[in-house]
């Protein structure tokens, strides 16, 4: 249970630098959403076969990992960074891990799956404390970066439920972003002559891939094996309040008592719901 607490937190911290080196790139025009993706995904595949042939697994990268997986991770890596160009971080937030719950919820239940009553009382909780921390920013957004965003969250929602059932993290997330590379450099190319990544840019877009893409989404498939296929969405709820924290922190942005009460109802929430009977 320890072990799955610390591999979860690690995650989930993991989760929120993607969003918080995502907003660093796109937002100023460090980078462009085409070559932001490509270079993340990329230099996940990089860090993640280097990791596996240093320790003694060269042969691992091809074996290990799957197409559907990897299509699922391109999808959800696309559609973040395109969907954010046109929407604040708020409503990122809210349709993004919206749409995670209910795409792990419903597959749970379809597939016989039944949370108990504190499981949902606790992502009740966590949910009205994500709605209230984004709350104030809501506004209608853009029909076409919503459900570009909300794309993000079904593919995200059914890679990490494909990741349930993974008997080696680490093989299995660098096979997967190995595959996911030609997968984004198709849909990169006819961007190509429009991409403007600066140095900084880079860096970030690097950052996000090998660190928080590619050892993060490792940790996670390993925390997974612990987890509840509701109880992985509902601590997915954890990330917003995170990256709001590390904004505060690293990006200078304005703390007040709503982002301090809306921390205490999404991780008391997901606390409740992670109560064993």
């Amino acid at each position: 249970m320890i072990k799955t607490f610390a591999y979860t937190a690690f995650a989930l911290t993991a989760f929120a630098f993607n969003s918080i080196l995502c907003r660093m790139a796109l937002v100023p025009g460090e980078a462009d959403a085409a070559g932001f993706t490509a270079l993340r995904l990329i230099s996940g595949a990089v860090t993640l076969a280097a990791i596996l042939f240093f320790v003694g697994r060269k042969s691992k990268v091809r074996g290990r990992g799957n197409w559907f997986s990897a299509f699922f991770l391109f999808a959800y890596a696309i559609c973040f960074s395109f969907a954010y160009l046109g929407l604040t971080t708020g409503m990122g937030a809210l349709v993004l891990f919206g749409s995670v719950q209910l795409t792990m919820i419903g597959v749970s239940i379809i597939s016989g799956d039944r949370p108990g009553a504190m499981e949902w009382l606790g992502l009740t909780i966590a949910a009205t404390g994500l709605i209230y921390l984004v709350a104030p920013g809501l506004a209608a957004p853009p029909l076409g970066a919503a459900l570009l965003m909300a794309g993000a969250g079904i593919a995200w929602g059914f890679y990490t439920l494909r990741g349930k059932g993974s008997g080696d993290p680490l093989g299995d997330t660098a096979g997967n972003f190995v595959r996911s590379v030609p997968m984004v450099l198709i849909a990169a190319a006819p961007f190509v002559w429009q991409m403007n990544v600066t140095t900084r840019g880079a860096v970030l877009a690097v950052l996000s891939g090998a660190v928080a893409s590619g050892v993060g989404y490792t940790v996670w498939y390993r925390a997974l094996r612990g987890l509840t296929a509701t109880r992985a969405a509902a601590v997915q709820l954890a990330v917003p309040v995170i990256a709001a924290a590390g904004g505060v922190l690293l990006l200078s942005e304005g703390a007040d008592l709503r982002l301090v009460i809306s921390g205490v109802l999404v991780l008391g929430g997901i606390g409740l719901g992670s109560i064993r009977k």
